[in-house]
């Protein structure tokens, strides 16, 4: 299990990442559109770099939903290999079987 700490921050970005979606979606097509004027541009770029840096959609760290275990994560699942195992053992997660040989 991680640190509900870690865990909590990771959260934390995911709602600032979705609270300021538009704007920085926005301010990004404007500081990219080459028609307008290098002022307006430079202006926008200076207005995303004011947004917070947790809100930037490239500090969310995929985690299990399980454990909340960051590393060997499954993107389908949304789970890691270790949770993964033990549900299958468990016979949780249905068309999964464990194989032995």
């Amino acid at each position: 299990m991680a640190k509900t700490g870690m865990i909590e921050r990771n959260n934390k970005r995911k709602r600032i990442a979705a609270r300021d979606a538009s704007k920085r979606s926005s301010l990004r097509e404007i500081a990219n559109d080459k028609s307008l004027p290098m002022e307006e541009r430079f202006a926008a770029r200076l207005k995303l770099a004011q947004l917070p840096r947790n809100g930037s959609p490239t500090r969310i760290r995929n985690r299990c939903e399980v454990t909340g275990r960051p590393r060997a994560y499954y993107r389908k699942l949304r789970m890691s290999r270790i949770a993964l195992r033990e549900l299958g053992n468990e016979g949780l997660i249905p068309g999964l079987v464990k194989s032995s040989w």
